[in-house]
Protein backbone atom coordinates (compact mmCIF):
# COMPACT_ATOMS: atom_id res chain seq x y z
CA UNK A 1 0.00 0.00 0.00
CA UNK A 2 2.90 2.57 0.92
CA UNK A 3 3.94 1.93 -2.96
CA UNK A 4 0.65 2.66 -4.03
CA UNK A 5 0.34 5.68 -2.38
CA UNK A 6 3.85 6.62 -3.67
CA UNK A 7 2.99 5.71 -6.99
CA UNK A 8 -0.69 8.33 -6.62
CA UNK A 9 1.38 10.99 -5.62
CA UNK A 10 3.77 10.67 -8.39
CA UNK A 11 0.78 11.08 -10.68
CA UNK A 12 -0.61 14.00 -9.19
CA UNK A 13 2.66 15.38 -9.48
CA UNK A 14 3.17 14.42 -13.12
CA UNK A 15 -0.25 16.47 -14.15
CA UNK A 16 1.49 19.55 -12.89
CA UNK A 17 3.04 19.23 -16.14
CA UNK A 18 0.29 20.71 -18.15
CA UNK A 19 1.28 24.06 -19.34
CA UNK A 20 -0.10 27.31 -20.95
CA UNK A 21 2.30 29.12 -23.73
CA UNK A 22 1.59 31.86 -26.04
CA UNK A 23 4.53 30.60 -28.50
CA UNK A 24 4.91 28.31 -30.90
CA UNK A 25 4.29 24.44 -29.84
CA UNK A 26 7.13 23.05 -28.70
CA UNK A 27 8.85 20.23 -30.45
CA UNK A 28 7.47 16.79 -30.11
CA UNK A 29 10.59 15.51 -32.71
CA UNK A 30 14.22 16.18 -33.19
CA UNK A 31 13.33 18.25 -36.42
CA UNK A 32 10.42 18.72 -38.46
CA UNK A 33 11.48 19.96 -42.10
CA UNK A 34 9.02 22.32 -43.73
CA UNK A 35 7.38 21.20 -47.88
CA UNK A 36 5.72 23.16 -50.32
CA UNK A 37 3.76 20.15 -51.05
CA UNK A 38 1.51 18.95 -48.98
CA UNK A 39 1.09 15.90 -51.33
CA UNK A 40 4.79 14.72 -50.17
CA UNK A 41 3.95 15.22 -46.06
CA UNK A 42 4.28 12.59 -43.61
CA UNK A 43 5.08 13.53 -40.83
CA UNK A 44 3.72 15.83 -38.21
CA UNK A 45 4.69 17.05 -34.84
CA UNK A 46 3.17 14.44 -32.96
CA UNK A 47 0.77 12.01 -34.59
CA UNK A 48 -2.10 11.63 -36.43
CA UNK A 49 -5.15 11.50 -34.89
CA UNK A 50 -7.35 8.75 -35.17
CA UNK A 51 -11.37 9.90 -35.40
CA UNK A 52 -12.15 10.38 -31.36
CA UNK A 53 -15.61 8.07 -31.97
CA UNK A 54 -12.97 5.14 -32.44
CA UNK A 55 -11.23 5.64 -29.26
CA UNK A 56 -11.29 2.67 -27.14
CA UNK A 57 -9.87 2.04 -23.56
CA UNK A 58 -7.12 0.07 -24.65
CA UNK A 59 -5.79 3.48 -26.64
CA UNK A 60 -4.82 5.16 -23.20
CA UNK A 61 -3.65 1.63 -21.35
CA UNK A 62 -0.67 -0.17 -20.71
CA UNK A 63 -0.49 -2.97 -18.45
CA UNK A 64 3.20 -4.16 -16.54
CA UNK A 65 4.68 -1.53 -14.54
CA UNK A 66 4.41 -3.39 -11.64
CA UNK A 67 7.10 -5.86 -13.15
CA UNK A 68 10.39 -5.21 -11.98
CA UNK A 69 12.69 -4.29 -15.49
CA UNK A 70 15.95 -6.77 -15.97
CA UNK A 71 18.99 -5.23 -14.91
CA UNK A 72 21.48 -7.82 -15.59
CA UNK A 73 23.40 -5.33 -18.18
CA UNK A 74 26.94 -3.41 -18.07
CA UNK A 75 25.28 -0.11 -16.29
CA UNK A 76 23.18 -2.27 -13.84
CA UNK A 77 19.96 -0.56 -14.58
CA UNK A 78 16.30 -0.73 -16.77
CA UNK A 79 14.73 2.15 -17.81
CA UNK A 80 11.12 1.04 -18.81
CA UNK A 81 9.35 4.08 -21.00
CA UNK A 82 5.64 4.98 -20.97
CA UNK A 83 5.59 7.31 -24.14
CA UNK A 84 3.18 7.77 -27.17
CA UNK A 85 4.84 5.06 -28.51
CA UNK A 86 3.10 2.98 -26.19
CA UNK A 87 0.11 4.69 -25.37
CA UNK A 88 -1.30 6.20 -28.39
CA UNK A 89 -3.81 8.14 -26.31
CA UNK A 90 -0.74 10.81 -24.78
CA UNK A 91 -0.44 12.00 -28.27
CA UNK A 92 -1.19 15.76 -27.79
CA UNK A 93 -1.43 15.49 -23.92
CA UNK A 94 2.28 16.57 -23.31
CA UNK A 95 2.93 14.01 -20.52
CA UNK A 96 4.96 10.55 -20.04
CA UNK A 97 5.87 8.25 -17.73
CA UNK A 98 9.32 5.59 -17.09
CA UNK A 99 9.92 3.08 -13.92
CA UNK A 100 13.87 2.77 -13.48
CA UNK A 101 15.18 -0.12 -12.25
CA UNK A 102 19.13 -0.67 -10.48
CA UNK A 103 20.67 -3.29 -9.12
CA UNK A 104 22.03 -2.76 -5.69
CA UNK A 105 25.30 -0.69 -5.18
CA UNK A 106 26.34 0.61 -8.86
CA UNK A 107 23.08 0.69 -10.61
CA UNK A 108 23.63 3.40 -12.69
CA UNK A 109 21.79 5.50 -15.73
CA UNK A 110 24.15 7.70 -16.64
CA UNK A 111 24.52 11.06 -17.87
CA UNK A 112 22.22 11.83 -20.51
CA UNK A 113 19.82 14.65 -21.40
CA UNK A 114 16.26 15.31 -22.37
CA UNK A 115 15.64 17.67 -25.25
CA UNK A 116 11.94 17.88 -25.18
CA UNK A 117 11.16 18.01 -21.09
CA UNK A 118 11.35 18.24 -17.54
CA UNK A 119 11.80 14.61 -15.32
CA UNK A 120 9.97 14.60 -11.69
CA UNK A 121 11.43 11.59 -10.08
CA UNK A 122 10.03 9.91 -7.27
CA UNK A 123 11.83 7.23 -5.39
CA UNK A 124 9.84 3.69 -4.49
CA UNK A 125 12.70 1.61 -2.91
CA UNK A 126 16.25 2.08 -2.17
CA UNK A 127 18.77 5.10 -2.26
CA UNK A 128 19.52 7.19 -5.59
CA UNK A 129 22.51 9.63 -5.21
CA UNK A 130 20.70 11.41 -8.37
CA UNK A 131 22.04 15.36 -9.86
CA UNK A 132 22.44 17.45 -12.57
CA UNK A 133 24.66 20.00 -14.73
CA UNK A 134 24.12 23.60 -15.24
CA UNK A 135 24.21 25.32 -18.14
CA UNK A 136 27.38 27.45 -18.99
CA UNK A 137 29.11 29.73 -17.77
CA UNK A 138 28.40 27.85 -14.58
CA UNK A 139 28.58 24.44 -15.11
CA UNK A 140 27.30 23.50 -11.11
CA UNK A 141 26.65 20.02 -10.48
CA UNK A 142 23.57 19.80 -8.17
CA UNK A 143 23.20 16.72 -6.22
CA UNK A 144 21.25 15.18 -3.45
CA UNK A 145 20.99 11.69 -1.97
CA UNK A 146 17.28 10.42 -2.28
CA UNK A 147 15.27 7.96 -0.08
CA UNK A 148 11.41 6.47 -0.45
CA UNK A 149 9.00 8.78 -1.07
CA UNK A 150 11.74 11.23 -1.88
CA UNK A 151 11.21 13.65 -4.98
CA UNK A 152 13.53 15.21 -7.52
CA UNK A 153 13.42 17.85 -10.70
CA UNK A 154 15.58 17.99 -13.71
CA UNK A 155 14.64 20.75 -15.57
CA UNK A 156 14.54 20.25 -19.23
CA UNK A 157 17.85 19.76 -21.55
CA UNK A 158 19.84 19.48 -18.93
CA UNK A 159 22.62 16.80 -18.01
CA UNK A 160 21.51 14.38 -14.97
CA UNK A 161 22.19 11.25 -13.78
CA UNK A 162 20.53 8.42 -11.26
CA UNK A 163 22.78 6.14 -9.17
CA UNK A 164 22.28 3.49 -6.85
CA UNK A 165 24.60 3.60 -3.88
CA UNK A 166 21.95 1.37 -1.34
CA UNK A 167 22.69 -2.41 -0.83
CA UNK A 168 19.46 -3.26 -2.25
CA UNK A 169 17.32 -2.84 -5.54
CA UNK A 170 16.33 0.30 -5.88
CA UNK A 171 12.94 1.23 -7.70
CA UNK A 172 11.66 5.00 -9.04
CA UNK A 173 9.23 6.56 -11.41
CA UNK A 174 9.63 9.40 -13.58
CA UNK A 175 7.01 11.68 -15.26
CA UNK A 176 8.03 13.84 -18.21
CA UNK A 177 6.45 16.94 -19.43
CA UNK A 178 6.23 15.57 -23.16
CA UNK A 179 4.70 12.75 -25.12
CA UNK A 180 8.14 12.13 -26.85
CA UNK A 181 11.09 13.68 -24.21
CA UNK A 182 13.76 12.22 -26.34
CA UNK A 183 16.83 10.83 -24.79
CA UNK A 184 20.73 11.80 -25.61
CA UNK A 185 22.51 9.86 -23.60
CA UNK A 186 26.04 11.86 -23.30
CA UNK A 187 28.59 9.14 -23.57
CA UNK A 188 26.78 7.18 -26.51
CA UNK A 189 26.32 10.62 -28.63
CA UNK A 190 29.99 11.98 -28.12
CA UNK A 191 31.57 8.42 -28.28
CA UNK A 192 29.23 5.99 -30.42
CA UNK A 193 27.79 8.34 -33.15
CA UNK A 194 27.22 6.87 -36.42
CA UNK A 195 28.89 7.46 -38.34
CA UNK A 196 31.79 8.93 -36.24
CA UNK A 197 33.13 12.32 -34.97
CA UNK A 198 36.33 13.09 -36.13
CA UNK A 199 38.76 11.55 -33.64
CA UNK A 200 40.89 14.95 -33.94
CA UNK A 201 37.60 16.78 -33.30
CA UNK A 202 37.01 14.56 -30.13
CA UNK A 203 41.05 14.74 -28.91
CA UNK A 204 41.20 18.29 -29.25
CA UNK A 205 38.01 18.66 -27.25
CA UNK A 206 38.58 16.56 -24.33
CA UNK A 207 42.17 17.39 -24.37
CA UNK A 208 42.62 13.65 -24.70
CA UNK A 209 45.43 11.62 -26.65
CA UNK A 210 43.96 10.34 -29.81
CA UNK A 211 44.40 6.86 -29.04
CA UNK A 212 42.43 7.29 -25.60
CA UNK A 213 39.46 8.45 -27.81
CA UNK A 214 39.48 5.72 -30.63
CA UNK A 215 39.32 3.14 -27.54
CA UNK A 216 36.59 4.86 -26.17
CA UNK A 217 34.97 4.87 -29.52
CA UNK A 218 35.29 1.26 -30.07
CA UNK A 219 33.45 0.62 -26.40
CA UNK A 220 30.64 2.78 -27.77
Amino acid sequence: MKGVHFLVAFVLLALAFTFASASDPSPLQDFCVAINNTNDGVFVNGKFCKDPKLATANDFFFPGLNIPGNTANQLGSKVTLVTVEQILGLNTLGISLARLDFAPYGGLNPPHTHPRATEILVVLEGTLYVGFVTSNPDNRLITKVLYPGDVFVFPIGLIHFQFNIGNTNAVAFSGLSSQNPGLIPIANAVFGSNPPINPDVLAKAFQLDKTVVTYLQSRF
